[in-house]
């Protein structure tokens, strides 16, 4: 097909808006089927998570230029938006391209009638420009379509962090974050990892949460051979925090109750010289498959991956069974907008009810699994407190033998002691911090 680069982009935006498809997920596929170069597969991402990103900003401004209510097809509105994303914010793509594609792709699609309705719209944006956000008074509503982040979920975030706070986080979603690799400690060292990076021309820095952690400052990691031989996986730097702040020793019983994709899982094996017991629960069946793939990369066998609803697993195994206990629960994932974009377009106050409400049960029914003087860690990927602060109170107060164990504070490096986001329940991690996903955990131990 002609102008299959941009055609490409357009079925990812139709997917993701209509089939509800997620962003990495379809874009990898794509790489991998389309085999673009370098230089295309870069403007391809671009473009869907820039799109995607300024979504709400994109409207606002399509609405300027779109008088007509004619409803259009299903991929008239993606297209403008790509075209637009590209026309506004990429200065190295030039306008004539953008538009002369985009016209050609709408005669492909639909009819002459919709290439010329495409051609007069991106025609005026070229003549005219875009209209200023500063005519929205309202501030909740200006950030809004500013950061594209629906306004229930600026209003929200407002009333528990103050403006301030959560203008920086939603401009920081925007952002390009830095990619962070974690090494294998038991087949390499850091050290020899950084010097293979720089020797394939990966600019590199390690990274204060971890001393296994690196962050990848320019350069495709994908294209070196550290993955497949078992090196490296790929892995935020906040979610290397839950290992770190475990305390785990060799030989341990370890539980974690909600283990896929087997990123933690793996890294609380390598802390444990990969020697001792780990029972790893997914609800998904398909999901243990990822958690065995990672194990199995990374050589580590002491790793036992099964399904189970976390919800029910004090049915499998006798009281205070473990030394240690992880539940990553199922959260909203509004701390990783950065890299899903569209998550922040489908979440819904309702869905952080009901997940808050499954994060305590979860909770409330492995904490009886845990050994007297057992740690557990109890984290989430959201920046929200109704599933962070507030499930953490409640469980406090459902079980008398449990407190939270602030002594993690100290263990952690000196940035992050300091870091903005301490409450009485834990450390939250917005992502303007250290431009990591927003993550929030704390640290419980079990007393008689």
């Amino acid at each position: 097909m002609k102008y299959q680069l941009r055609n490409t982009m357009l079925d990812i935006l139709i997917r993701i808006e209509k089939d509800h498809g997620f962003s990495n997920l379809l874009l990898n596929h794509e790489l991998k089927q389309r085999q673009f170069n370098e230089k295309d597969e870069r403007l391809l991402t671009e473009v869907v998570y820039g799109s995607l990103q300024h979504q709400m900003t994109l409207d606002y401004y399509l609405s300027k230029f779109i008088k007509s209510k004619k409803k259009l097809d299903v991929w008239v509105q993606p297209l403008l938006r790509m075209s637009f994303y590209q026309m506004i914010y990429l200065e190295k793509v030039p306008d004539h391209a953008v538009i002369h594609e985009s016209v050609e792709i709408a005669k492909q699609r639909g009819h002459q009638g919709i290439a010329s309705f495409v051609n007069g719209v991106l025609r005026s944006l070229q003549r005219q420009g875009v209209p200023s956000l500063t005519d929205i008074k309202d501030p909740i509503e200006r950030i809004a379509i500013e950061t594209s982040h629906p306004e229930w979920l600026v209003k929200r975030w407002a009333e528990m962090y103050g403006m301030e706070t959560t203008a920086k986080m939603c401009r920081n979603n925007l952002e390009h974050h830095p990619l962070s690799i974690r090494i294998q400690p038991l087949r390499t060292c850091r050290e020899e990892v950084m010097q293979e990076l720089k020797e394939s021309g990966i600019e590199s820095r390690p990274s204060i949460f971890s001393n296994q952690g690196i962050i990848i400052e320019k350069g495709n990691i994908f294209r070196t051979n550290l993955l497949k031989e078992g090196k490296i996986t790929i892995q935020d730097q906040s979610s290397m925090l839950v290992g770190e702040m475990l305390a785990v020793e060799s030989g341990m019983h370890v539980l974690d109750s909600c283990s896929a994709p087997g990123g933690k899982v793996t890294h609380v094996a390598e802390k444990m010289q990969d020697q001792g017991i780990i029972h790893a629960f997914d609800l998904h069946a398909k999901k243990i498959k990822l958690i065995d793939e990672k194990a199995s990369t990374l050589h580590l066998t002491s790793i036992h991956a099964q399904k189970g609803d976390a919800r029910k697993l004090a049915s499998k195994y006798e009281k205070e069974s473990f030394d240690r206990i992880v539940v990553d629960a199922p959260c909203s994932g509004l701390g990783v907008i950065n890299g899903k974009p569209e998550i922040k377009y489908e979440k819904s106050k309702e869905d952080i009810q009901r997940l808050a409400k499954i994060q305590q049960d979860i909770l409330n029914e492995v904490i009886p699994l845990l050994k007297e003087n057992g740690l557990l860690i109890y984290s989430t990927c959201t920046v929200d407190k109704e599933e962070n602060n507030q499930v953490v109170r409640q469980v406090i107060e459902n079980h008398q033998d449990i407190y939270i164990d602030f002594s993690f504070r100290d263990e952690l490096p000196k940035e992050l002691q300091d870091a903005p986001g301490w409450s009485g329940e834990g450390l939250q991690l917005f992502p303007q911090d250290f431009h990591t996903d927003g993550f929030f955990l704390t640290r419980l131990k079990k007393i008689r």
